[in-house]
Parts: structure tokens; sequence; C-alpha cells
């Protein structure tokens, strides 16, 4: 019988905010492959753990995730962490978690920690819909054509950022999206946490004057506002024939037609009496 993986999230600066299952898996499980043993070895040491530790990073993925999944295999359980969060989110554990699904072991995710909710939350900006994007391209031209795809993005849009590019980053922003409500998070959890909430050219005025940039970031951008297209008469005429056709009064058709698109009563009746439709169709509204 295999053994089970399990993708356990760690704080992503208070060591404080780890969960009490994440604790108790990271104890129980046979081995912890972790991004970089010596960060882990903070968290372990504050919560008493001894499970013994493997680094599983960028470098050595491939010849790593074959011999994890031979010892899942083997029955042995598995905790991955990353250096802070949630394990895949832009750092390594696609890899593995999709070879475990292919190989029948079962994948167990303990919530907890994450930049990208943790920043989204504290914005201000609209949460019920968003997008995140990840790292924005190191080279200027790649991350200005980046930007590009996503100016007509409607929903709000999250994405990780080095401190030492943040600045060229956000005069990026501004060149191709143009002046936009921002939130830049910077040390979320930890000590010297701030939160900038303003436009584009604010956090600019903030984090690019020269002085260097400190800790992790994670920017929160607003979408566009997407301006409902008006309907065209053969859409509105359409949508009141089939209505007409298929039984339905006189009376809810311009109800419901007025309300799909829009429309004014009064319109929608005049175009109900000026649609043509079979006289038994008519007769059976």
């Amino acid at each position: 019988m295999p053994g089970t993986l399990y993708i356990v999230s760690t704080p992503i600066g208070n060591l404080a905010d780890i969960s009490f299952r994440a604790v108790s898996t990271l104890k129980e499980v046979d081995l912890i492959a972790a991004e970089d043993t010596r960060v882990t070895h903070n968290i372990l040491a504050r919560y008493e753990i001894t499970t013994p530790t493997t680094p599983y990073h960028q470098h050595s993925l491939d010849r790593k995730t074959r011999q994890l999944i031979e010892m899942l295999v083997a029955g042995k359980n598995i905790a991955l962490v990353s250096d802070a969060g949630t394990p895949g989110i832009s750092d390594p554990g696609y890899e593995i978690i999709q070879e475990a699904i292919r190989s029948e072991i079962p994948v167990v995710a303990i919530p907890g920690p994450n930049a990208i909710i943790t920043a989204l939350v504290v914005s201000g900006l609209p949460t019920w819909r968003f997008a995140f994007d990840g790292f924005p391209p190191r080279r200027p031209g790649d991350r200005r054509a980046f930007f590009k795809s996503l100016e007509g993005e409607p929903r709000t849009m999250v994405f990780y950022e080095s401190p030492l590019r943040l600045p060229a980053c956000l005069k990026d922003m501004l060149t191709v999206l143009g002046d936009r409500r921002i939130a830049v998070v910077r040390e979320a959890t930890k000590m010297f946490e701030e939160v900038h909430r303003g436009t584009i050219v604010s956090a600019i005025e903030r984090f690019g004057t020269g002085e260097r940039v400190k800790g992790e970031i994670t920017i929160v951008l607003e979408g566009i506002e997407l301006v409902p297209q008006a309907p065209t008469s053969d859409e509105v005429d359409a949508a009141i024939r089939q209505m007409l056709e298929s039984g339905i009064s006189e009376r809810d058709t311009v109800k419901e037609v007025a309300k799909k698109f829009q429309l004014p009563k009064r319109e929608v009746y005049r175009r109900v009496l000026n649609t043509e439709v079979s006289f038994s169709s008519r007769e059976a509204g």
C-alpha cells in the first residue's frame, strides 16, 4: 500500500501562523521534502519537530521526484514544504504532485498561509474575481509584452515580484496599463509589514525613489471595468420572436426581454407588436 504525499502550507513570515494540523503532520510523516532545509529548520526547531528532511528544489527536480515517488510507492509518508506559504505556488511542487497522481499515490493538502490571499484581502480591491499571474518576466521587453497581454483583464490581478525589480516593474506597468488602483504588500505578516494602497503613480513615488526596497513583495492590481455593450436590434428581435413562438405571452415576453437587455418596456412592447409570428403561436400566448 503506498504512502501519502502531504502538501503542507507553512508561515509566510510569522511562525505563529502555522496550523496545529500542519505541526502534527510534520511530526508524523517519515520524511519532509523542503525547498530549502535551512529555512525549514527554523520552523522545525520552533515546534520541536525532529522528522528527517531532504532538499527538493528547482535544480534537482527530476532526480529527486523519482526518488521520492519510489519512497511513496514503498509506503513512506512524505510532507512537501516550500520556503513559505503553499508548495506549488511559484515554488517546486507541481512536478511531484502530478507524478504522485499518475502513480495513484494519495495527495492530501494541509491548508494554511498563502501570500496571494493575504495580500488580496487587505488590498481594498475587488475580491470576488481575481487572477494570479506569478512573477512578471525579468527582461523589460518581455515584461511589457506580459502586461500588454493583460490590459483587457477585468479581474483583480495578483503578482509576486522581487524587491530589486519592483521599481522597474511598476514603471512598465504604468507605461502599458496606465494609472490604476494598486496595493503593494511588503513583508506580509512580519514585523515590518507594509501595505501601500493607492495608484501605480503613488507606488512609484513610494518604491521608486532610489532607496533599496527590502522584503517579500506581492502586488495587487485593479482590472479594467467592463462596459456592457448595447444589444443589436437583431438580437432583441430574435429573443422576442423565440419567446412568442414558444407560447410565452406578449406581456411576459416584454417583461423578460426588457430585463435581459436592460431596455425600456415601452420600446420592447413596440417591437413585440411589430414582430411577425405564426397565428397559432400568438394565440397560444
